[in-house]
């Protein structure tokens, strides 16, 4: 697997900053995340077998890494160009259509996104006044849900980001930092 790209997006200043710091809290949440779900399952098989018994909370405890990576990975995935591209069409057409459609695609999916987000902000305040809590962790459900409405906006951010990037470009770029000639080199190596 090849290294996550270098940040040449050519953001400025204070946004360039807050974004690498992001960047790098998302590399700490998705690592932190995926062990800590290994740890949690490997004791709970080991529980199984030792005593005869699952741990408790170890099923809730995963869904809530589940959530954590999920959301923290979309950010990333968007940042460095590593989302699905369903790109049969779009790779036919011409170069001038191709960056009409990507600046099309990137506009309205950092507009649901945000979208989205603000409805699961609306979703954590509704569980929030439910009072709903985890079984056998105690802890209320909403708190897990928190990175939900952070992901879809950091997204969101990201592909405004690309769109801008593209109005301000002459290449198609599919990130802030990946243009999609160095994608389909990349993609020709492997």
């Amino acid at each position: 697997m090849s290294e996550a790209p270098q940040n040449n997006s050519g953001l400025t200043g204070v946004i360039n900053g807050i974004d690498k710091g992001i960047a790098a809290l998302e590399r700490v949440i998705m690592a932190t995340g995926v062990i800590m779900m290994a740890i949690n399952t490997i004791a709970n098989v080991i529980s199984r077998f030792v005593f005869n018994h699952s741990i408790i909370f170890a099923e809730e405890l995963n869904s809530i890494f589940i959530l954590l990576v999920t959301f923290a990975g979309i950010g990333y995935a968007a940042r460095h160009g590593r989302h699905i591209r369903m790109s049969a069409i779009s790779d036919a057409l011409p170069e001038r259509a191709r960056k009409l459609l990507m600046i099309l695609i990137t506009a309205v999916t950092a507009a649901l996104l945000l979208l989205l987000a603000w409805y699961a902000v609306q979703y954590i305040i509704s569980l929030h006044a439910k009072g709903r809590v985890y079984p056998a962790l105690g802890i209320p459900i909403y708190i897990s849900y928190l990175w939900v409405p952070i992901g879809l906006f950091v997204t969101g951010i990201q592909y405004a980001l690309t769109f801008l990037k593209n109005l301000q470009e002459r290449e198609i770029y599919l990130s802030t930092d990946l243009r999609e000639a160095d994608a389909q080199e990349l993609e020709l190596e492997l």
